[in-house]
Order: structure tokens, then C-alpha cells, then sequence
């Protein structure tokens, strides 16, 4: 049995023409190599008032049943999945990451192009891809001076490379506008626990004490920058972790995956051109925490901090 198919605009303008000639529904279903109960279906539901037909009038009449045939979707008709969605929307997690964690929840299947449809739709109130998707069509890329290094990445001993232990950090810039300051944040290559510390400018001395800050409290085995000019002090960075400085080679970002993703998170809550000089340590701190209550998909759909708790316990 072969699938139905609807008539087209040129079926039904031959389908007028054939009307208009007398002949009969069987002889017109077998002109046009259709079963007579399509025919008569297809006249029924589109012929004039006055039983005339109309290709064009058809046509528009089919076009219309069709739009209001559209399947809901799921976030419309479950209201309860729906709030819930929109409570995890609020604290900026990710569609992929929202659908994995209903999963967990053992409700059942959800897509996140589902959720993705529904932010179009307009379904979230006050919810929009502009003010609450990481990704809002802008890409990241900016070339920065560099330092000539004494380690690199590419020489990373095994516990760092296959991220055997907690301690082994990536760090990096994150520049607001022009003179106005900006961050340093360090991301744990394990558990992809982030700090950070505001800074002044990108002088040397600044960015090391702004390092020493970020990383206080927390332990250290080794720290991975880029090579730009502001941490031409590695040395005393150094002495002061009592811990190896590696540097990426040229031009590949991708040898500090986990820091450069972090970093362009960092960006949807301070974009290009912020005045870090009039954000605060509790801003900052805020900022910190909604990231590292984050789920990962790397870490199995846990957040950071739920992955140091898993840790430790």
C-alpha cells in the first residue's frame, strides 16, 4: 500500500478543469491516478458553497487545516515541566544541560531542541537566547603578545595530561574595555572548579598577586597559562605557588580547553567592553557560584562543587 500524498496545485487545477468538463469522480481518480475516494474526499472538503471548485481556493483552504494541525509542543501542554524548566532557564543552565538533569530525574526523555523551540516560541516569560544562552551568535578571538616560556604544555607530565588528580589549574585574561580593568581566573582541569580575582591593569606584579589570590586556600601541583605579556612574571609566580608554570605553544587555545570555555561563560555575565573596575568581590563571587553549581557534561551531569563533595567523600 503506497503512503498518501496530498494533492498538489497542479492536481487540483487539472482536477477543476476535468469538473468543469463533466466527467465523473472515477474517471477523473483514474485521469489523475488517485483512488475515487480521494477525489470525492478532496471535492467535499474544498468546493465553493455554491459546489463549485477552485484549485487555488482548495489550496489556500488545505494550507490553513494543516497550520492549525501543528503538534503542540510538550512544554505547552505540561505545565509542570514547563515551570521547571524556566526555574533552570533562570539560573542560565544550558538547554543540554537542563534536558540531562530531567533525565536523572528519572521523568523520561526530554530534547533540548525542544526547549530551544519553546525559548523561540516565547514560551519562558522574560526569557529570551539574548539574555539568558551562553552562545548569543558572537565568536571569540583576539591575538595577544607572548612571552618566551621555559615549559610547555605540550611536555605535560601524565597526571596532568589524563587529569589524574585535583590541583593541576588553567589560567588566563579576561579583559573588560579599554583601561578598565579585568579578570584572572584558573580552572581545575579535574573537578573544572573555577576562581577568579579582579584586576586593575595587566602589569606584571599585578597579574602574579591577582594569581596568588585566586589560588589561595586551594591546592596546586602545576598552573597552565597562554603567553601573554601580563604573566611575564611566571618565575615569581612560581616560587609563590611553589608549583611548575606551563605555557601553551602559539595560536592554540585548544591546549587550555577547559579555561577557554569556562572563559567565554564568564563572558555572558561580563561581556566585551565591562567596567571591572566598578564590579565587586560579591559580584564576582556570585558569578563564581552560579558557575561552579553549573552541571557538566564532562563530569557526568554533576556541578563542580558536586564533584569536589563526590570527592571528599
Amino acid at each position: 500500500m503506497q503512503p498518501y500524498q496530498h494533492f498538489t496545485l497542479e492536481e487540483r487545477e487539472s482536477l477543476r478543469i476535468l469538473l468543469s468538463e463533466g466527467k465523473s469522480q472515477r474517471s477523473i481518480a483514474k485521469t489523475l491516478g488517485r483512488s475515487a475516494s480521494s477525489v470525492s474526499r478532496e471535492i467535499a472538503r474544498n468546493k465553493n458553497k455554491n459546489g463549485s471548485y477552485h484549485a487555488w481556493r482548495a489550496t489556500t483552504l488545505y494550507i490553513m487545516r494543516r497550520d492549525k494541525c501543528k503538534k503542540r509542543l510538550r512544554l505547552e501542554a505540561d505545565r509542570e515541566l514547563r515551570e521547571w524548566v524556566i526555574q533552570c532557564l533562570g539560573k542560565y543552565w544550558s538547554p543540554e544541560i537542563i534536558t540531562e538533569r530531567w533525565k536523572m530525574r528519572g521523568e523520561g526523555k526530554l530534547s533540548h531542541s525542544t526547549i530551544y523551540s519553546g525559548i523561540r516560541r516565547g514560551l519562558f516569560p522574560n526569557i529570551s537566547p539574548k539574555t539568558h544562552l551562553r552562545r548569543r551568535g558572537k565568536r571569540k578571538g583576539s591575538p595577544k603578545a607572548r612571552i618566551q616560556p621555559e615549559r610547555f604544555i605540550r611536555d605535560w607530565p601524565e597526571p596532568i595530561l589524563k587529569r589524574e588528580r585535583l590541583g593541576d589549574w588553567e589560567g588566563d585574561t579576561v579583559y573588560g574595555a579599554v583601561g578598565k580593568g579585568l579578570l584572572v581566573t584558573c580552572v581545575d582541569r579535574k573537578s573544572r572548579f573555577t576562581t577568579a580575582s579582579l584586576l586593575k591593569s595587566r602589569l606584571s606584579e599585578e597579574t602574579k598577586q591577582a594569581i596568588l589570590e585566586a589560588l589561595s586556600g586551594h591546592k596546586v601541583f602545576s598552573l597552565s597559562l597562554d603567553n601573554g605579556t601580563e604573566f611575564a612574571g611566571f618565575k615569581e609566580i612560581e616560587r609563590g605557588l611553589n608549583a611548575p608554570v606551563y605555557f601553551a605553544d602559539p595560536h592554540s587555545p585548544w591546549q587550555r580547553a577547559s579555561n577557554e570555555n569556562i572563559n567565554g561563560l564568564i563572558r555572558f555575565f561580563f561581556p566585551r567592553g565591562t567596567n571591572f573596575h566598578e564590579v565587586s568581590k560579591q559580584a564576582l563571587d556570585e558569578v563564581l557560584t552560579l558557575i561552579n553549581d553549573r552541571p557538566r557534561k564532562c563530569l557526568g551531569w554533576l556541578s563542580p562543587n558536586e564533584f569536589l563533595t563526590k570527592c571528599c567523600t
